[in-house]
């Protein structure tokens, strides 16, 4: 189904390296509202989607989070390659080096690893999408504080490149909300129109 373009979507070529920094950044690897839960939300709750253009658009979005995971661990990667002893205990990435050394591993900024409990796929389109647009919302925040931290510019522009990334994301997804409640029964306004919600006709 897919093809792997070796290259990434965006370029990360960052000469300093960082790791106070790549210890924030990794919580968009695998945090509550990192690229990896964001990937599996999406190509979870495709399946149940009634509609083509929802579901087509959850693969792509689902496929375009995997891209953004890697552009994430480019960034770590870069900025943890070549440390010193000392850099690695003043900056405060010791638990991770002594965990992980500099390898990619998913967790959150505080250390939490990731956890498949902080997506959900719920089954129904209506709760879906709007779960998948606050999603969005919140690694769009994520981003920001990112960029309120970091001053390298080596680093800020990948960063920028995916928070405009979420805001696109969370656009279509509105567009896909929209397009699924056109198809909803004028009188009920969840999709599968459960019969104990239905008003009776007197």
């Amino acid at each position: 189904m897919w093809k792997y373009e070796k290259r990434l979507q965006y370029p990360v070529k960052i000469k300093q390296s960082n790791p106070q920094m790549a210890q924030f950044i990794m919580s968009q690897y695998g945090g509550p509202d990192g690229e990896i839960g964001a990937s599996m939300r999406y190509l979870s709750q495709r399946y149940s989607m009634p509609y083509k253009v929802g579901k087509g658009l959850l693969t792509d979005i689902g496929t375009e989070e995997l891209a953004h995971m890697e552009i994430v661990a480019a960034i770590i990667h870069q900025l943890t390659r070549n440390l010193t002893p000392e850099q690695i205990k003043e900056s405060g990435f010791g638990p991770y080096y002594i965990d992980h050394t500099t390898g990619i591993w998913p967790q959150a900024a505080g250390g939490i690893p990731f956890n498949a409990c902080e997506f959900q796929s719920k089954g129904d389109p209506i709760t879906d999408l709007f779960e998948d647009m606050a999603a969005e919302q919140k690694a769009r925040s994520t981003y920001d504080n990112i960029l309120r931290v970091v001053k390298d510019p080596d680093v800020c522009d990948p960063i920028r490149y995916l928070r405009e990334r979420e805001i696109v994301h969370f656009q279509r997804f509105g567009e896909a909300l929209r397009d699924l409640q056109d198809h909803l029964d004028s009188k009920n306004f969840y999709a599968f129109n459960p019969s104990f919600d239905k008003v009776k006709s007197e």
